[in-house]
């Protein structure tokens, strides 16, 4: 009864956990994703000037949910490894960075916020980082799946400044009523 589980069971263990993990943070992702209108569906955003080189929409929910299985898999990492030292910071700091993570989409394109949503991606930006090298004591490949995360977070920070720049007043806009159509 007092032997080490195998390498298979070991294995079995990850992927029961990473089951979990990554469908379930790509559930919350869609879940405040969708939580307001975001992108083309959002005449609030539509209106707004842009970068120019702001990418397509499509671009947007396709990244993300590569990264949402990225750390999905980041957080199954960490809690697989059950005894490591620094394991609960890890997983605070995972926590704490997701719920940020989590609230921008709502305070950018709901709250239309983009001051404050500035402030925010900068705190998660900072956030994510800590992670990174919180989860790198644990598993270096779970300090490597943090970097494309990493990367899209600054430069997600660079587009959400931008575009602070160029609308200065994005809390007060409202953009005008489509015309009513009234077809005889």
């Amino acid at each position: 009864m007092g032997e080490i589980a195998s390498q298979q069971q070991l294995r079995m263990s990850f992927f029961r956990i990473a089951l979990v993990t990554v469908p379930g943070l790509l559930f919350l992702g869609f879940l405040s994703g969708n939580s307001v209108s975001a992108g083309s569906d959002n005449r609030w955003f539509e209106a707004l000037q842009k970068p120019e080189l702001f990418p397509p929409y499509w671009v947007f929910p396709a990244v993300w949910s590569v990264l949402y299985i990225m750390l999905g898999i980041v957080l199954a990492m960490v809690i697989h490894a059950r005894g490591a030292k620094g394991r609960p910071m890890a997983l605070g700091l995972f926590a704490v960075q997701f719920l940020v993570n989590l609230a921008w989409t709502p305070l950018f394109f709901g709250a239309h916020q983009v001051s404050l949503a500035l402030i925010l991606i900068l705190v998660l930006l900072i956030l994510a980082v800590a992670t990174t090298f919180a989860v790198g004591k644990i598993r270096k490949a779970a300090a490597w799946l943090m970097v494309p995360y990493l990367v899209w977070i600054f430069a997600a920070s660079i587009l959400n400044f931008q575009m602070d720049s160029m609308n200065p007043d994005a809390e007060l806009f409202v953009p005008p009523t489509p015309a009513a159509e009234i077809l005889l």
